[in-house]
């Protein structure tokens, strides 16, 4: 399964009044695997950046003046993306201004059932919560100090990681499949047997306090369960 973790970074909140997409950052991954391929991408939105937009992503006129505009990196875009599902964090933003642009100039537009929001997928999970990515980075033990502005890149690798905790846990088959095997991780329980163990494992504590255990039990009485376990 191919999914791209996406994200962009804009002049605003609305394209109906002029925002534009100035940056795009996309992560590929196969099968919830990061497979290197990335898209990276700045683009001039042919207006001046209001100061509010630039202090969140650094982006300004200067910089973005030699950029393409959207209609010249438009195909490469759709090309990379294909019909892979889009991970986004808060899809419904992402989307409009995707949608926006592609529908200026006659590009088919991306099905909003094509994304995968992970803003949902938090919310849902940690209900009452924060679902910034920030907050889900320090829930889950993420490193995100190289995030002193947003960016479409850096924010999208992010995110891949957030997402693969949201789904649970960044190695989704629990590591049971080898690159020597060809079974898949559905298949394993057709043919796997458990076994006994060749050597018994050494006790993890002491003779002392395994007599301190046995003595709290006696003082429980006859009816205690760790007894009746026993």
């Amino acid at each position: 399964m191919r999914e791209i973790v996406l994200d962009t970074e804009t002049t605003g909140f609305e394209p109906t009044e002029g925002d534009r997409i100035v940056e795009i950052g996309a992560v590929e991954l196969l099968g919830h695997v990061p497979t290197g391929r990335t898209y990276h991408q700045y683009i001039n939105p042919k207006r001046s950046m209001p100061a509010e937009a630039f202090a969140v992503h650094g982006l300004g006129d200067e910089f973005l003046a030699d950029k393409p505009v959207f209609k010249d990196i438009a195909q490469d875009f759709v090309d990379f993306v294909g019909d892979a599902k889009l991970v986004i964090h808060n899809a419904a933003f992402d989307m409009k201004f995707l949608n926006a642009e592609l529908g200026w100039i006659d590009f088919q537009l991306l099905p909003m059932n094509q994304a995968i929001d992970t803003l949902a997928i938090a919310r849902r999970k940690f209900p009452g919560s924060p679902a910034s990515l920030d907050a889900l980075c320090r829930r889950f033990g993420i490193d995100n100090s190289s995030r002193t502005l947003h960016g479409a890149l850096l924010d999208s690798e992010i995110l891949a990681e957030v997402y693969l905790e949201l789904i649970g846990g960044r190695q989704p088959d629990f590591a049971l499949a080898t690159s020597g095997s060809s079974k898949s991780v559905e298949n394993l329980d057709a043919d796997w047997v458990a076994s006994a163990r060749p050597m018994s494992l050494s006790p993890l504590i002491t003779q002392e306090e395994a007599a301190a255990h046995n003595a709290f039990i006696e003082q429980l009485g006859d009816g205690a369960l760790w007894k009746k376990l026993t």
